[in-house]
């Protein structure tokens, strides 16, 4: 696949000329290296699309999706999950894509379109904060059970571990332990012996003991934080280190890492389910998958978990969208790019739970359990149903190694958006040539500081609040920014002005659909969403563990610490905005800041060619703060001004009086006789 994208790339360059293929091109248009000399460029289109792709196709895709189908009723899911791919997904993809590469600014820059809705853009970063801490906790566990396959036996294969319980059972015979062997004594009770112990007790796998009791080591209460798991906390330092790595370059290094890590993923996969379904059981585990429990979709609960999910797959409302799309050229093609990217990423979710219920089919067939029941809600799913699944396969430490080397890609992928939004927005922000020049500074600083948050995660109580930040941190409030985006695009802004924005950009307006979505559906869908899943809230629970007030408290405040942002700056901008009424100062910060448009002045044609032609990204950093500035100087020197002028009045007049004429009077501008000079 590699080499197909490299043979595009190539070929997608003719005579110096770049074809429609390549990124921002246009038929004619010379090839430039960067077209954006001070922000810089992606290297060409495919390193956007696959950076992109590497962004929304994450960890949630194997362990998120698959989790909420297995919790809200299998196939039943399929139907609120597309529904919301097609009216509130794809066309906020679309409109996310277009927002950042029309005005070649991250997160807090692009809200220029009308400066009192800055606060989404601070939402976002708050909320790719969130996801960014514990997601790379996942992504260091990944890394822990990579370096644990490094052996000869999978430490999860048997049960004769000081970690097992005697309820352990494993899928393969050899190894397990003292109960297990007793009952393999007798060949002929072997059945009767598993069926009485059954009824008696559910029975759990050897992977999944070893993420309770091993990995995890998981204490009572969210509150008994015990020990730091110092190895899971060494992985943290190298997960947060190679993000770092990866990204001193920006866009330039990490657009060449996902030709690798957007690809691999997908190799991995195809053995897993190409394995997975020829097990004895897959098809039962496959055919809860797809069997609705239609009951289920009159849950609102089940449709707030649809569009969470589609929020969190495509990362709407991260603010990762609108920055990766800031690198793009300005003629580029995002709407044929956010139609490749949801379908790629959404056909992976669908693909990746395939291989996961014919893991959890086998499971259950062996286990003589419920598909329903055979193993825990949660992101520890995949670190159960995969790892038991790798230890049927020939040299199953290989393959265990493949696939979290696939995990740990998987996450990168998105992890190195979260972080590029991150540091993307501050520079933007500050935007002095120093900040620039030492834009590693501030990802290395980023980076320090995410994983020093992340260390909390790392404890026994770790996978409580883990989850806690998954349930409240990444859920809901993607839904509420995602909707004021909507309004103030299409009713602030106007939707008029935008459509006529996407058409100078793209050549062609917005189609029919995506204009009635933007405008009415998406935003009418989410704002119902919310609605019922406030009225039908349930409190969080891990296995049987209820959550305690206090826990659920800190929860909501992590969701509401992304939306206040909206209306306590909308607040501040008004405040500082002139004006003598409310009314004023209101319509005065809602007007596109005067550097709304294209980055670029080649680009600033039509209506905002009227505008100061110096007035473009080379000039705009702090341009908004040194306004203010600006204006308290011309104060000041309005007054110097005349008394220079009075005092140039004055050295004058006393010039003139010092220059004699031969008659002793002053020398005036009269012209002299020619007949003077020459009696002179």
């Amino acid at each position: 696949m590699c080499a197909i994208l490299a043979d595009l790339k190539e070929n997608s360059r003719v005579d110096g000329r770049e074809l429609p293929f390549t990124n921002g091109a246009v038929p004619g248009e010379p090839v430039k290296k960067d077209e954006n000399s001070r922000r810089g460029n992606w290297g060409n289109q495919i390193e956007f699309v696959l950076t992109s792709v590497g962004y929304a196709v994450g960890l949630g895709n194997v362990w998120r999706f698959p989790y909420l189908c297995y919790r809200n009723g299998g196939g039943a899911f399929m139907l609120p999950y597309f529904i919301m791919l097609v009216f509130c997904g794809i066309p906020l993809f679309f409109l996310e894509l277009s927002f950042g590469q029309f005005a070649s600014l991250g997160c807090l820059g692009v809200w220029k379109i009308s400066p009192m809705f800055k606060g989404v853009g601070y939402g976002m970063m708050v909320v790719s904060t969130y996801i960014g801490i514990y997601y790379n906790v996942v992504i260091c566990i990944a890394f822990y059970y990579f370096f644990m396959s490094m052996t000869n036996v999978l430490p999860w294969t048997y049960c004769n571990n000081p970690w097992n319980t005697p309820d352990c059972s494993g899928v393969l015979g050899g190894g397990s332990n003292r109960f297990n062997v007793s009952l393999a004594n007798t060949t002929t009770s072997l059945v009767a012996g598993v069926s009485e112990v059954v009824n008696r007790t559910k029975r759990t796998s050897p992977s999944e003991e070893y993420w309770k009791h091993y990995v995890l080591n998981i204490s009572d209460d969210i509150g008994n934080f015990g020990e730091v798991r110092l190895p899971i906390l060494g992985c943290l330092a190298v997960s947060w280190f190679v993000v770092f790595l990866c990204l001193i370059r920006g866009v330039k290094s990490s657009g060449k890492v996902v030709y690798f890590t957007a690809t691999f993923p997908y190799v991995v996969l195809t053995i897993l389910f190409i394995r997975g379904i020829t097990l004895e059981g897959a098809v039962n585990g496959i055919k809860y998958y797809l069997t609705p429990q239609w009951h289920k979709v009159l849950d609102a609960k089940v449709w707030g978990d649809a569009a969470s999910q589609i929020f969190y797959s495509l990362g709407c409302a991260w603010g990762g969208l609108i920055t990766m799309a800031s690198y793009n050229k300005f003629h580029n093609n995002c709407f044929r790019d956010s139609i490749i990217i949801s379908i790629t990423n959404c056909a992976t979710s669908v693909y990746a739970g395939f291989v996961i219920f014919s893991i959890l089919g086998f499971m259950a067939h062996n286990l003589n359990v419920p598909v329903s029941e055979v193993a825990d809600h949660g992101p520890g799913l995949a670190f159960v149903a995969y790892p038991e699944a790798l230890t049927l396969l020939p040299i199953s430490p290989l393959w265990s190694l493949l696939f979290f080397f696939m995990l740990i890609l998987l996450g990168l992928g998105t992890q190195f958006c979260l972080l590029e939004t991150l540091v993307t927005a501050v520079v933007d922000e500050i935007g002095t040539d120093w900040i620039i020049r030492n834009k590693t500074v501030v990802t290395l600083s980023v980076a320090i500081i995410g994983f020093l948050l992340g260390v909390p995660l790392t404890t026994r109580a770790g996978i409580y609040w883990l989850l806690l930040m998954d349930n409240y941190a990444a859920s809901f409030s993607l839904v509420v920014i995602s909707c004021i985006m909507c309004i103030c695009v299409m009713y602030v802004y106007g939707h008029k002005k935008y459509f006529k924005d996407v058409e100078m950009m793209l050549g062609f307006p917005p189609p029919l659909f995506f204009k009635v979505c933007w405008r009415f559906i998406s935003p009418v869908i989410i704002s119902f969403i919310l609605i019922f899943t406030v009225i039908q809230y349930k409190p969080i629970t891990y296995n049987n563990y209820v959550y305690p007030g206090w826990s659920l408290a800190i929860g909501f405040c992590m969701a509401m610490s992304s939306v206040i942002c909206i209306p306590v700056y909308a607040l501040y901008k008004i405040s500082r905005s002139p004006g003598a009424t409310f009314r004023e100062r209101l319509k005065f910060a809602c007007q596109p800041h005067p550097s709304w448009g294209p980055a670029l002045q080649e680009h600033r044609i039509g209506r905002y060619a009227s505008l100061a032609s110096e007035d473009t990204v080379e000039s705009r950093p702090l341009r908004e703060k040194q306004e203010l500035k600006e204006e308290q100087k011309g104060e000041l020197k309005e007054e110097p001004k005349e008394e220079e002028e009075e005092e140039d009045k004055e050295r004058r007049d006393e010039i003139s009086l010092t220059i004699q004429g031969s008659n002793g009077s002053t020398n005036t501008k009269k012209t002299p006789i020619p007949g003077e000079w020459g009696a002179k």
